[in-house]
C-alpha cells in the first residue's frame, strides 16, 4: 500500500494489521512517499500475542530494520509507542521507502492481533 498525499495539511498515516500467524515473518506496512516526514508510529495491540517467551515487533526500512522501533511488546494489551522515533535517522525520507515490521512470537502461539501504524507528512515535491 502506498500513502496517500491529500491536498491539506494533515498528518497522514500508514497501518498494517499483524497477527500471531506472521510470527517469524517481516512484514510490509506500507511505503512513505518521496519527501516526507516521520513524526509517530507504534503497534496497537488488540489481542496479546502469546508466544513461550518471546513476543515483540521491530519497526524500520529495509535498510535500518529497527530504525523506529526496536522489540516493542506484543504480549500487553496497549498502544505501544515506537521507541526510536524521536531519535531516528530515517524522519525524512527523500525517496519512497517501504516500512517493514518483523514479528517475534516464539513456540506455540496460539494468540495476537495488533495494528502497525506510522505517522508522517509528506513535505510535496
Amino acid at each position: 500500500m502506498s500513502g496517500q498525499q491529500y491536498h491539506q495539511n494533515m498528518v497522514h498515516f500508514l497501518k498494517k494489521e499483524i497477527t500471531f500467524a506472521d510470527a517469524g515473518t517481516t512484514v510490509t506496512v506500507g511505503t512513505l512517499p518521496a519527501n516526507s516526514v516521520v513524526l509517530r508510529g507504534g503497534v496497537a495491540v488488540t489481542v496479546a500475542f502469546d508466544g513461550d517467551t518471546t513476543n515483540t515487533l521491530d519497526i524500520g526500512t529495509v535498510a535500518d530494520p529497527n530504525g523506529f522501533a526496536t522489540v516493542l511488546a506484543l504480549g500487553t494489551i496497549g498502544n505501544i509507542v515506537a521507541d526510536e522515533m524521536a531519535t531516528s535517522d530515517d524522519a525524512l525520507v527523500t525517496v519512497a521507502t517501504a516500512v517493514t515490521a518483523a514479528v517475534v512470537s516464539t513456540a506455540s502461539a496460539a494468540a495476537g492481533t495488533a495494528y502497525i501504524w506510522v505517522e508522517y507528512v509528506p513535505l510535496g515535491n
